[in-house]
């Protein structure tokens, strides 16, 4: 019988309900207080799950004779089962959700053998020990097949919900080896499941029919979900988020399926994913779900899902030494198995020794699959407590030991698993950029999104961009900052779902108006702080996220007369803090054009073509410049022009060029301008007035400038161009670019590359 049946055949639900309710008030209570104390010395929120649920279980409180009567009653045991199902619906639609799909396709060759890596030596492993442990378990009837493929399933499997729970806490959730490992572990997971199903339908007669018609309605329901966001979209054009109606309708539909599956003795899992994989991503729908289930899993559905892992662990089972014995050579053939097939795929594919080592404990976390296969297995045959008890001790033990691993060696793993690249020169322009967009309201929108486009260069070119919106905390809300800043990330989540306004409305129509238009998928994040901590936020994120440039708007904003008007004093403070402080390269967007429209914007089709220039005068930030404008470059709807500013040859002033101009330049020109693909020009000055001049000459012609900010004070190319600065932390050249006194129709970025704080 399996879950679903159990639910429904059930008579008496009361009592045995409302003692899981106790059950699950203090699993979430001591796993609170485990994860406080655990996190000091780096161990995971699963980990301390789990040993919340075995220090309230029957081999810890619930020994206690007056802890048992409220806490542990025989019948819930058969609600367990319920509970997962349920559980499972939720989180592995999430994971689907979340899935980078474009990731996931790109590195399904490297997933898939790491992960298989680790299936094949358990299957060698596990046949082994099933072949010795099938009589010792006292199985009734004649299924030692059977049982092997099981035992193997349960070495083999890894746990997505714990692995990238715990990646998140690690930090390393966005790093190429988490982002590797969380994939590896998808696929690992879906191919266990998928073994499970195949079980399924070679024991009944009917399994295949029933497995057809189980794949019929999952695409049905894929392709009804698409028709019901777009309408819901449309429905809550003018709103956040879909009504919580809606929600249930989206929800009740996959769970309403998962039933139908689980009924026709399939698991639902696998349908479940597949249905949040292929669900539309632009848009509220998608929008309102994350919001909604990621707060929900991540603070209630997890921690209970895994206290119940632990809660369920009988200590009474070690009383025997066999018992012990039997523990022992599973949990060791498990590690040996996973962590020794991880290894030799890794050495394949020539990931170093200490990822692979990672990587192959990360794959170990159980907890997903496994429980599927315990709670499903007696639609096959029946077995003992025994058996039973043996393979829930191995999950746990499993689990504990690969989270406290895990912990140990990110200790002396996390700075070289830091930001790989944190500046645009160091990165090849084929391979995948992240960049952190900031913006204060819908005005910066349209800047910042053009310059996303453009970066995105040829579709080849993976970008994962981040739009960051920006809100100051009010005046009023001061005092309680310091507690604000104090909250988990979920916390915070939910609490700044009350600020931003309606201007929330506006930049997501014109995220999901760029994802439909580009299919590229801007994920998006909300800051509230008050202007004197924003730029910490903003600096943490971006660390976080490992990007390699963070894009900042200008704290002026062009009127419709051209000239220049100065916004809040606070936005122009965090840039001046975001480029002291940034852990890789800034970028500050100078949003004109003529009659104050946006000179630089989405690029929609290949019949809209922009005209870009890049200023490079010398040095690191004019080298970062260039970086960006290979990327650029490459886009086929950008017309790029590199203008090289050097003194005059009849100029008695010598040039200071930095050392690796040259180097630099020769081969940019080798590269694009002799293909064609981009235009070479040098103007020939003596000094700023005829900088300014040749800038003056230029200012129609293009429609975004890229210059690096630099420090220019002693060149000669720019000698008197600072008497007028004001604003210093747009560099010389960008100041006169986005002063009012200077007319020109295109946007400017000035970019500051990257300095390393110990130089």
């Amino acid at each position: 019988m399996n879950a679903t049946q159990t639910f429904i055949c059930q008579p008496d639900l009361i009592n045995p309900l409302t003692t899981m309710g106790l059950q699950m008030s203090g699993i979430l209570v001591l796993s609170h207080l485990f994860h406080l104390a655990m996190k000091a010395v780096g161990n995971s929120g699963p980990v301390a799950q789990i040993l919340a649920g075995f220090a309230l279980g029957p081999t810890g409180l619930s020994r206690i004779d007056k802890v048992k009567i409220f806490l542990y009653e025989q019948s819930t045991k058969d609600y367990y089962p319920v509970m997962e199902f349920f559980f499972s619906i939720i989180f592995m639609f999430q994971i689907g959700l979340e899935t980078d799909i474009s990731y996931a396709i790109r590195t399904l060759r490297p997933a898939g053998t790491i992960a298989y890596g680790g299936i094949i030596l358990s299957v060698i492993l596990g046949g082994t020990a099933s072949f010795f442990s099938y009589r010792y378990l006292d199985f009734i009837g004649n299924a030692y097949i059977v049982y092997g493929l099981f035992v193997i399933i349960v070495l083999a499997n890894a746990a997505p919900p714990a692995v990238i729970r715990l990646t998140a806490e690690l930090k390393i959730a966005t790093s190429d080896l988490g982002r590797l490992a969380v994939c590896s572990s998808v696929v690992n997971d879906m191919s266990c499941l998928f073994l499970y199903a195949l079980i399924i339908a070679t024991h009944s007669g009917k399994g295949f029919g029933r497995g057809i018609l189980c794949l019929v309605v999952t695409v049905g329901l894929i392709f009804l979900n698409k028709y019901l966001a777009l309408w819901f979209n449309r429905r809550n054009r003018n709103q956040k988020y879909l009504k919580n109606t809606e929600v249930f309708v989206i929800l009740s539909l996959v769970i309403a399926t998962s039933m139908i599956i689980e009924l026709m003795s399939y698991n639902s899992s696998i349908n479940c994913f597949l249905l949040g994989l292929m669900f539309p991503r632009e848009g509220k729908s998608a929008r309102t779900l994350l919001f909604k289930l990621t707060y929900s899993i991540n603070n209630f559905i997890l921690p209970i899902y895994f206290g119940y892992i632990g809660f369920q662990f009988n200590g009474n089972y070690f009383q025997k030494l066999e018992n012990i014995v039997s523990v022992i050579l599973i949990v060791v053939l498990s590690i040996v198995g996973k962590v020794g097939g991880t290894l030799a795929a890794c050495k394949y594919m020539k990931i170093p020794l200490n990822e692979g080592v990672l990587i192959g404990f990360l794959l170990n976390m159980k907890g997903h699959a496994d429980l599927v296969l315990l709670s499903g297995v007696s639609n096959i045959f029946s077995w003992t407590l025994k058996s039973h008890d043996l393979l829930l001790i191995t999950i746990v033990i499993n689990t504990v030991i690969s989270g406290v691993v895990i912990s140990i060696i990110m200790r002396k793993e996390e700075k070289r698993l830091a930001q790989a690249y944190r500046s645009l020169e160091l990165q090849d322009p084929e391979n995948e950029l992240r960049l952190l967009a900031c913006v204060y309201g819908p005005r910066h929108v349209a800047a910042s999104v053009g310059i996303i486009s453009a970066l995105r260069g040829p579709q080849t070119a993976p970008i994962t961009p981040y739009l960051m919106h920006l809100v100051e905390l009010p005046e009023k809300h001061k005092a309680k900052s310091a507690l604000y800043h104090e909250l988990e990330d979920e916390e915070i989540e939910v609490n700044e779902d009350d600020y931003g306004g309606n201007d929330v409305v506006e930049i997501n129509d014109a995220v999901d108006a760029f994802t439909a238009d580009t299919k590229v998928l801007i994920q998006q994040i909300k800051a509230v702080s008050t202007f004197s901590n924003m730029y910490e936020d903003i600096c943490d994120y971006a660390e976080d996220l490992r990007v390699s440039i963070i894009l900042v708007p200008f704290h002026k904003h062009q009127r419709i007369d051209g000239k220049m008007e100065s916004g809040k004093e606070g936005i122009r403070t965090t840039n001046q803090r975001v480029l002291r402080h940034a852990p890789c390269s800034v970028g500050i967007i100078v949003n004109r054009g003529p009659g104050g429209a946006p000179g630089f914007t989405q690029i929609l089709s290949s019949e809209t073509t922009q005209h870009v220039a890049t200023l490079f005068f010398g040095g690191p930030d004019d080298q970062e410049a260039l970086a960006c404008s290979k990327r650029i470059a490459t886009h086929p709807c950008v017309n790029l022009t590199v203008i090289r500013f050097v003194p005059s040859p009849s100029s008695s002033t010598e040039n200071a060029a930095h050392p690796d101009d040259d180097v630099l330049l020769a081969d940019f020109y080798n590269r694009h301008v002799r293909s064609g693909q981009v235009r070479y020009v040098e103007k020939c000055v003596n000094n700023g007035t005829q900088t300014v001049a040749a800038l003056t000459e230029m200012g129609d012609m293009y429609t975004l400038f890229i210059v690096g900010r630099g420090r220019r004070g002693q060149s000669p190319m720019t000698t008197g161009m600072s008497d007028w600065e004001e604003c210093p932390e747009l560099g010389i050249v960008g100041d006169v670019l986005a002063s009012s006194e200077f007319s020109i129709n295109g946007s400017v970025l000035i970019i500051q590359q990257h300095r390393n704080p110990s130089i």
